[in-house]
């Protein structure tokens, strides 16, 4: 059976996965260049190296040798499944 897709922001603390969709039209067009820019694309290996606990803030996932910080909703327009 395969594992349930579920959403960036969802994925478990330093557990990779793959990046299966990305809903761009949830985002600006400057965050989706941004995202681009740094390779997010389907695909793409994904892991959550930290989460802010305060007021919802950014999530810092690794991909490739960057760490990259994501505002939630943007990492909430990232689906992903882990292996």
């Amino acid at each position: 059976m395969a594992p349930a897709p579920l959403a960036l922001e969802a994925l478990p603390l330093g557990r990779s996965a793959t990046v299966t969709a990305i809903a761009w039209e949830r985002m600006a067009a400057p965050e989706a260049r941004r995202l681009r820019e740094f390779g997010f694309d389907e695909g793409v290996r994904v892991e959550i190296l930290h989460r802010a606990t305060l007021f919802r803030g950014p999530v810092a996932c690794r991909i490739g040798r960057m760490t990259v910080a994501l505002r939630r909703n943007v990492a909430a327009a990232i689906t992903v499944t882990t292996d």
